[in-house]
């Protein structure tokens, strides 16, 4: 179920544990939802990373934790690890960021529609729908990528900001799981860079970011 929609101001990286779906399993040393925390509260706005990848001018305006997104044709909703409203020159940006360590995005496409209800169908079609993704989409490209990007998107159409943007932070030296989130970044045109954004436009006109921003873990 989709939280209410007044949000209270954090103090500290612990804050953030019972915003979690499961605040005993997931809050772990070494693990993306602490290692985003940390990183989160101690940067004086954006995180080092992500700003570099956003450019000099970005400016965070408000970010939230945990953040849910609800989606057609099912009962979860996308959890953005942190969702961002971002001013960057004149254009404001709703940013949706999935966190990593060592962890993978989740089962496959293919995997993911296993056995699918009419709902999972519905959900997958709304969301290549909003993506401007037509045709079969590859059974090895990973689920959770298409729906946090959607998150972004809606998040944008809702708070009437200027473009959207879906950006892995990685806390992992060796860039785990780079290679499926560059399969996916593919889908737009061609494939990003560590720390270089590629920006499309979607069929709807609202520009589109995506990348990967390269972080230390605290």
């Amino acid at each position: 179920m989709s939280p209410g929609r007044i949000y209270v101001p954090t103090r500290r990286p612990e804050d953030w544990r019972d915003l979690l779906a499961d605040p005993v399993l997931h809050w772990r040393e070494g693990r993306s939802a602490m290692a985003a925390a940390l990183s989160w509260e101690a940067a004086s706005g954006l995180p080092g990373e992500i700003a570099a990848l956003l450019g000099p001018e970005a400016e965070l305006l408000l970010a939230i934790p945990e953040h849910r997104v609800p989606l057609p044709g099912g009962a979860r909703d996308s959890q953005c690890d942190v969702f961002a409203l971002v001013r960057v020159g004149s254009s404001t940006l709703a940013l949706a960021v999935e966190a990593k360590v060592d962890e993978p995005f989740g089962p496959t496409v293919s995997e993911w529609l296993e056995d699918a209800s009419p709902g999972k169908l519905a959900r997958l079609e709304f969301i290549q729908e909003l993506l401007g993704l037509d045709g079969l989409l590859s059974a090895g490209l990973r689920y959770q990528l298409f729906h946090r990007t959607a998150a972004a998107v809606l998040e944008a159409r809702r708070f009437g900001t200027d473009a959207a943007a879906m950006i892995v932070q990685s806390f992992s030296p060796e860039h785990r799981w780079f290679e499926d989130f560059a399969a996916f970044a593919g889908l737009f045109g061609d494939a990003p860079a560590i720390g270089q954004p590629v920006t499309v436009a979607l069929p709807c006109g609202m520009p589109l970011t995506l990348g990967w921003a390269a972080g230390r873990a605290p």
